[in-house]
């Protein structure tokens, strides 16, 4: 299967540059993958496609401030640091521009020592091992000088960096948001409820799995970076539950559903765990654990579009694109939504 056949042309102006106005504001596009039928609606419609016993699966991750800006020791190169993923003894996994001038005991410098970053291992297209240096808690340090990690399509300031977090952000480590779950308001999750649906959490911090770029010919040739995962006894039973009385199990965006038909796709059923995952969902892959999927509209050739090419069918979810792009959807990070449904 090529990449080539997931790509699609966009106008540039329909990527959008900020959030719109509330967030429940946003446009809804609403695909019914077993009849074909599309409804255009707001996203604060979407209450009325959920039903009692339904659960929502949501990923709690909160964005840290990822993205540094350094010199290097000696030269003064300038460097950026986007930290990815963090490993044992203060060491993170880096995506590195300029990433020539780092080579293994290279040390960079962020806002004159205050912080500094150690390469330990030089890793292929701009990847690096780093171990930190600092003072006191490394959060309050990353805090103080870090910068929120906006993906490079969105070229406007960001008024209010709350934006680019969602509502239920808690497990700090994330290096882009879940931004599925940007469209969603306690008002809403509130009215939810109300109607009996049961809301659960598990964690995945976003790193490079979910937003690299395909760079190979063949899909099946691209490698996964993994990312950090988490789910609780509590969500896990939850989950098991649902499964048992075939109840519907809906996610919120692609990293919730990569956790758990991860987690399903190991054990044949979910359970209490932590660990990374590398899995990469294209058509063919068979579908365990996820009835339908709340999501944004993704980038062409990306891993993303290929995984709701799988679940919903390429066919079904090219046609919606296409509408989508007639009708002047907002795509990407800040853009509209999209909800799958299998009813």
């Amino acid at each position: 299967m090529k990449t080539e056949e997931f790509n699609f042309e966009l106008d540039p102006k329909l990527i959008a540059q900020h959030p719109s106005d509330a967030r429940s504001n946003s446009r809804l596009f609403v695909v019914h993958k077993n009849t074909g039928q599309f409804e255009h609606k707001h996203f604060y419609d979407i209450v009325d496609y959920f039903k009692e016993g339904d659960v929502l699966v949501r990923n709690n991750t909160k964005v840290i401030p990822a993205r540094l800006f350094g010199t290097k020791e000696v030269t003064n190169a300038h460097v950026e640091l986007l930290l990815l993923k963090q490993e044992e003894n203060d060491i993170w996994e880096c995506l590195c521009g300029n990433a020539k001038v780092i080579k293994e005991g290279t040390i960079i410098n962020f806002n004159n020592g205050e912080l500094k970053a150690k390469c330990v291992e030089v890793k292929d297209k701009g990847i690096r091992r780093m171990q930190m240096i600092y003072e006191g808690i490394f959060m309050e340090v990353l805090n103080r000088l870090g910068n929120v990690p906006l993906p490079p399509y969105i070229k406007e300031k960001l008024a209010d960096p709350d934006r680019y977090q969602t509502v239920y952000a808690k497990v700090e480590g994330s290096a882009a948001a879940p931004t599925a779950g940007l469209h969603f308001t306690q008002e809403i999750f509130d009215k939810l409820k109300e109607k009996g649906v049961i809301i659960t959490d598990v964690t995945l911090h976003i790193g490079l799995g979910t937003f690299k770029p395909m760079d190979t010919e063949n899909i099946e040739d691209h490698i996964m970076h993994s990312e950090f995962y988490m789910m609780s006894k509590e969500t896990s039973d939850i989950l098991n539950k649902a499964k048992e009385d075939k109840r519907r199990i809906i996610t919120v965006g692609t990293t919730s559903t990569r956790t758990l038909e991860a987690i399903y796709k190991e054990y044949g059923c979910f359970k209490e765990c932590h660990g990374n995952t590398n899995i990469f969902i294209y058509p063919g892959y068979k579908w365990e654990a996820v009835d339908c999927i709340i999501t944004n509209f993704h980038l062409p050739k990306s891993t993303l579009i290929m995984m709701i090419s799988s679940f919903a069918g390429k066919e079904l979810i090219f046609k919606a694109y296409h509408e989508a792009i007639e009708k002047q959807y907002r795509f990407f990070s800040f853009g509209d939504s999209m909800f799958i449904t299998n009813e």
